[in-house]
């Protein structure tokens, strides 16, 4: 019974490989992981040089500002409020988050290291979650959680192959010999 269950659900359901729908699902998510991609470095592009849309130009990174002293210092709340407020302005979590922002967006959007990016990401918007509790519309969940997820999806599904030089990375001796890489 088992087996005919299994072979049925999976016989009937996946999609084989190559099909129009395979196609399709593969490009959405290359949509979304060069979307994702562009939102993490669009913030470090402005944070960098104040363009005005988050950040001012005088508050610009370039410019001597910091880009985790304003939030760190006014927008966090709940039970983890003292640590962020404690390192708000710190050169090294400056360094950190700007590092790491724009590593992982440009990471998501050669569709390379997507392995990598996905944890760093991840723990980067856990973190930012954690800034901010409880969220402000919703006992628990927020975006920030929904973005983890889709950057684990998207490095688990290897995306970096479509529209990406995935194919590419996963071929460097490097890439092969750490896995972890890809």
């Amino acid at each position: 019974m088992t087996a005919t269950i299994e072979r049925v659900t999976t016989e009937n359901t996946a999609p084989k490989a190559g099909t129009v729908h395979d196609r399709a699902v593969r490009y959405l998510l290359a949509g979304t992981r060069l979307a994702l991609g562009w939102i993490f470095l669009w913030a470090f592009v402005d944070k960098m040089f104040g363009f005005g849309m988050a950040t001012e130009q005088k508050n610009a990174w370039i410019n001597g500002g910091s880009p985790t002293k304003g939030f760190l210092t006014f927008g966090v709340a709940g039970p983890f409020k003292d640590l962020y407020t404690g390192i708000a302005g710190a050169a090294w979590a400056d360094w950190l988050f700007m590092v790491g922002l724009a590593g992982i967006g440009v990471a998501l959007l050669l569709g390379i290291g997507m392995r990598v990016a996905a944890v760093a990401g991840g723990l980067l918007l856990v973190l930012m979650w954690t800034a901010v509790l409880p969220p402000e519309n919703n006992p628990f969940m927020d975006d920030h959680l929904i973005y983890a997820a889709v950057l684990a999806v998207l490095a688990l599904v290897n995306v970096g192959d479509t529209v990406g030089l995935g194919r590419v990375w996963a071929a460097l001796p490097i890439v092969r010999r750490m896995p972890w890489l890809r």
